[in-house]
């Protein structure tokens, strides 16, 4: 097992990015980070650079203004990088589905530059602390050695 591999499963520091989203989904991610739900336990740290983390939380449907930034972050980001897709807008697209402003949901945009990406899905509308929790440890549990 490489020391980055190893490094995620133990220990993701995750990097969050609003792509286009509501809000909603970003108050439960700062949710996450109080005393009352402490994702530091499970060793998730939030960082302020990509160039520092292991995964990235994205949030939002992607708009065709938010795609370049997307992808620039990513791109940024030390491989392998997990890219966990935090609610309905982010993983299909949700009520956006036919605006004019969509250029898709998540991981369309992130396999179109990188196609071998490793993109998780975290449903609901916004999403509660619990599941994204219960996502990012399964998520990381199941990732090859």
């Amino acid at each position: 097992m490489s020391w980055k591999m190893w490094s995620l499963k133990k220990s993701p520091w995750v990097f969050h990015v609003n792509s286009g989203a509501c809000n909603n989904c970003d108050i439960e991610i700062v949710n996450c980070l109080t005393p009352k739900y402490d994702i530091e336990r499970f060793g998730i740290k939030l960082v302020g650079s990509p160039r520092h983390a292991d995964a990235l939380l994205v949030t939002g449907v992607v708009t065709k203004q938010a795609k370049p930034r997307l992808l620039e972050v990513y791109r940024q980001t030390p491989k392998p990088c997990v890219v966990f897709a935090i609610g309905a807008c982010a993983c299909d697209t949700g009520i956006f589905r036919n605006g004019y402003h969509v250029a898709g949901p998540v991981d369309k945009v992130i396999k179109e530059e990188d196609p071998n990406a490793i993109v998780v899905f975290v449903p609901g509308c916004p999403p509660k602390p619990e599941a994204m929790i219960s996502g990012v440890v399964k998520a990381l549990a199941a990732l090859p050695a």
